[in-house]
């Protein structure tokens, strides 16, 4: 799954996002694009599960 993150702007961003959703989803893939303001995850966890990890650290999904 594939999430619009227009809120990341760099690599502490990145990071901070992928520490969240590994926590909570220790076996997730996660994938931060910065230039295209992306998370992919590949993940058993439901899209909106991860949508709320995202948001939970700051973020915005668009």
């Amino acid at each position: 799954m594939q999430f619009n993150v227009p809120s990341i702007v760099c690599e502490g961003c990145a990071k901070t996002i992928t520490e969240e959703i590994l926590t909570h989803e220790p076996e997730a893939k996660v994938d931060v694009d910065l230039k295209g303001k992306t998370v992919s995850v590949e993940s058993q966890a439901s899209e909106e599960s991860i949508r709320q990890m995202i948001v939970a650290v700051g973020h915005t999904v668009a």
